[in-house]
């Protein structure tokens, strides 16, 4: 089971840059179970278009089955590592 967090991020977004070190801290604990994606909404618009995102930050967690969870605004550790446990990680 692959599971994924797809970051939607922007360089000019401030609540992105809140979220970039609780990501950095989650990746150190969980690289070698979860792939993580950073997702620049600027210049990857038909990505966002596909999976909807209308605000950033936004984390998509999926695995091979598809979306598990996503989460809008700033998004604390415990509730993506939460995320991770349920798509299989």
């Amino acid at each position: 089971m692959t599971v994924t967090l797809k970051d939607f991020y922007a360089d000019w977004c401030g609540p992105c840059k809140t979220q970039d070190p609780i990501l950095e801290e989650l990746e150190e604990e969980w690289g070698d179970r979860v792939e993580f994606e950073k997702i620049d909404v600027d210049e990857n618009q038909d990505v966002a278009n596909e999976y909807q995102v209308r605000s950033i930050p936004t984390i998509v967690v999926e695995n091979d089955e598809g979306i598990v969870e996503r989460f809008v605004g700033v998004t604390q550790a415990d509730k993506l590592e939460d995320a991770f446990e349920q798509a299989g990680a």
